[in-house]
């Protein structure tokens, strides 16, 4: 008889949507509270037993006639601010199943949008957790904590309001191109997407989204977790302790003894070759004063699904996100899988920017979501970023000098001089990478777009003031400049284009400067004028462009002002008075 293992289940969702809350809630612990801020600092894994998910679930498992044929739920409650991703397995997630919360009360944040596209590309089976719904004013708990009686029973105003925000759920949930809908309404799971309201709060909804997860996975997933006996697994986090290296892991395939050898993914080389030293095994749910992840027990053996710590013999560097198998005199075929499977989820262009991650998953995942945003990546790697990444984006193109790290840092021995040409940004959320990188490489290609107008005049309305400090040799008057930039040395006109002369110098508070900006009153020189028989007060100049200045100044004029754009009409309006097609 083939044997199932239990399903993988990954909770993920926005950084402050109670995902550790909900899961606190399952396992009956509390970890939250114990948490840095109250985010999710590191991975771990929650063991439910088929035995208390029957004792969690049994009003739902028999209401809606749920055998219990899984041997327990393996859930994994990925960092808040950290792609839940870097749980890959070749040919998608490692997670058989997701719980992707969304608070009622905040909908789609652009971290839940992250999720949704990752989910959507990887094809991975989820429900929606609906949490916070103790949070609507006036809500009354359900006493038998089910939401699909609380729902019901709620005043009616307070129905009113869940039933606003749900539907609003339910519409934004289309733009992402999924059906959704009540759980309990739901007739064909394949083509609609569940939603469980919940409060990890109270407790509403507990039962049931254990119910869902345990009939979604026996229905659909029993093909992808049947289990081989070839051990298979993948390193989540990488721990040195007094020079010895513990691997947490999720071993996801068959079994594995601490008598095995085993192969590690690397990212350029052969795999690692190592024996297993020591076996331990995450336990189930702990007792609210010990901390989830040290609740680990010393196995001889261990069969999938399951969270364990590994100590290894090997000290070469292992990097997290990377497959491991049993090597059972298959060495060769583990090679080539592995090769397979890392240039499946390494793919760069020939030309774009340069990238980091902190594990393989993340990797793929970043490098998913810049593509969706047509942005290129030339070069991508694991690990902090270093001096070969440093020098390499040097080399590029001005638009592509920026070196983008998710949840890495800059290595300590990189040369802090070679990054002042380039712009580095991390950090721990994604869709902030990506935003932040969109800023910079608008106003950097602004920037250089800009720098192709350096060579042309400065675009400039002068009107002139009351001030006349000086008939001629040269005429030194007061003007305010009503537009654009007045600089020394460009020449002017006026209204009817006569050629009026060039500034010889310009004085702000008696004090030589080189340009004034809109708006600043200043006293100019120029030289072989006579202002009381060429000008007069209160008259516009204007910046005296040629036909093909002009045209410049118009294949650039996204990267003009209103306000230039309106002086460049003026100076046409005029130059045209003689000429009809100046300018055209």
């Amino acid at each position: 008889m083939t044997k199932i293992r239990s399903p993988i289940v990954t909770v993920c969702g926005h950084v402050d949507h109670g995902k550790t809350s909900l899961l606190d809630k399952i396992r009956k612990t509390n970890v939250q509270e114990n948490e840095a801020g109250n985010i999710t600092q590191k991975i771990s894994f929650t063991r439910i037993d088929a035995s208390l998910i029957k004792k969690r679930a049994k009003p739902i498992l028999e209401k809606f006639k749920i055998p219990l044929e899984i041997p327990g739920l393996l859930f994994i409650d990925t960092p808040g601010h950290a792609a839940f991703t870097n749980l890959r397995k070749r040919g998608g997630s490692l997670a058989d199943i997701a719980v992707l919360v969304i608070d009622i009360n905040d909908g789609i944040k652009p971290q839940t949008a992250e999720v949704l596209k990752i989910l959507k590309a990887n094809k991975t089976p989820f429900i929606v957790a609906l949490n916070k719904i103790d949070n609507i004013s006036g809500w009354q708990t359900s006493k038998s904590l089910l939401s699909l009686e609380a729902t019901e029973n709620q005043a009616t105003n307070v129905k009113q309001n869940f039933d606003e925000k749900f539907y609003t759920l339910i519409g934004a949930l289309h733009s992402y191109g999924f059906n959704a809908d009540m759980y309990s309404k739901i007739t064909d799971f394949t083509q609609n997407l569940a939603i469980i309201p919940c409060s990890a709060e109270t407790g509403e909804g507990i039962s049931e989204i254990l119910a869902i997860i345990t009939a979604l996975s026996q229905k659909f997933l029993k093909d992808r977790i049947k289990t081989k006996e070839q051990g298979k697994g993948i390193v989540l986090e990488v721990k040195k302790n007094r020079a010895i290296n513990f691997l947490e892991c999720i071993l996801y395939d068959g079994k594995l003894s601490n008598k095995d050898e085993i192969a590690i993914a690397s990212i350029e080389d052969s795999p690692i070759i190592t024996k297993v030293r020591n076996i331990q095994e995450a336990q189930g749910p702990a007792p609210t004063n010990v901390p989830l992840n040290k609740k680990f027990k010393t196995e001889t053996e261990v069969k999938a699904a399951t969270g364990i710590r590994l100590q290894i013999i090997s000290k070469e560097e292992i990097l997290p996100g990377m497959p491991f198998q049993v090597i059972n005199n298959n060495l060769e075929e583990i090679k080539k899988e592995f090769a397979e499977e890392i240039s499946e989820e390494i793919k760069t262009d020939k030309t774009g920017i340069v990238i980091k991650a902190d594990s393989l998953g993340s990797l793929e995942a970043l490098l998913f979501l810049l593509k969706q945003k047509q942005i290129q990546v030339i070069q991508a790697g694991i690990g902090p970023i270093t001096k070969k990444d440093i020098y390499m984006t040097n080399t590029l193109p001005d638009e592509n000098k920026i070196l983008m790290g998710f949840n890495v840092n800059i290595a300590e021995d990189a040369n802090v001089d070679e990054l002042k040409e380039i712009k580095v940004i991390t950090g721990p959320i994604i869709y902030k990478l990506i935003e932040n990188f969109e800023k910079w490489r608008e106003n950097k290609l602004k920037e250089l777009e800009r720098q192709k107008l350096n060579d042309l005049p400065a675009v400039s309305k002068i009107t002139i003031l009351d001030f006349v400090f000086r008939n001629s040799n040269p005429a030194v008057f007061g003007v305010q400049v009503k537009g654009g930039i007045l600089r020394k040395g460009e020449r002017f006109i006026n209204k009817n284009d006569e050629k009026i002369g060039q500034i010889k110098e310009i004085q702000e508070d008696k004090n030589n400067v080189q340009e004034a900006t809109e708006g600043k009153e200043v006293a100019i020189s120029i030289p072989g004028v006579n202002f009381e028989r060429q000008l007069k007060k209160g008259e516009s100049l204007y910046t005296n462009l040629s036909e093909t200045e002009f045209r410049n100044f118009k294949k650039h004029k996204d990267l003009l002002t209103s306000n230039e754009k309106s002086i460049l009409q003026e100076i046409a309006t005029i130059k045209r008075r003689k000429n009809s097609t100046w300018g055209i």
